[in-house]
């Protein structure tokens, strides 16, 4: 029987409850111990299983803090969400290779999610927009401090 979108929301919602609450191990429990991680443009690329995907967690958590998302939009499928959100927080660490500094951030994402029958997520597709982190996050010259 397919998940209803009640029942897809409430596992996205548990998961960025986890992700908000710096929750690796939480995280990786809503994932199938198959599931593929795809940041889109990620260098390392797709990932498959959840341990490939604790790398992944255990580094966003250092590089950005505080975080809120909030939903803007979501369009369901057979066993599938897309998830349009708000991210903001701070920025302590490096994230996406970029020297945080402790700045504010605030960027849009994309989820593609794809469940299993049993509701749990069997793969997770993120597009960040990386034009607006850039823009807050500039590296060197002016406006680098702020």
């Amino acid at each position: 029987m397919p998940l209803t979108p009640q029942q897809m929301d409430q596992k996205i919602d548990e998961h960025f409850h986890f992700e908000a609450t710096d929750n690796v191990e939480g995280v990786l429990a809503t994932l199938a111990p198959n599931a593929t991680h795809d940041i889109v443009g990620n260098p390392t690329g797709p990932t498959v299983g959840r341990e490939q995907a604790r790398n992944f967690y255990e580094g966003l958590f250092r590089d950005l803090a505080e975080s809120r998302t909030t939903v803007i939009r979501r369009l369901y499928g057979d066993q599938f969400l897309i998830d349009e959100s708000m991210w903001e927080g701070r920025a302590p660490g490096t994230p996406f290779g970029l020297e945080g500094r402790g700045r504010p951030l605030k960027f849009r994402l994309l989820h593609v999610i794809e469940f299993t029958a049993d509701g749990q997520i069997q793969r997770e597709q993120v597009w960040v927009d990386m034009a607006a982190i850039v823009r807050q996050l500039p590296q060197t010259g002016a406006g680098s401090d702020r």
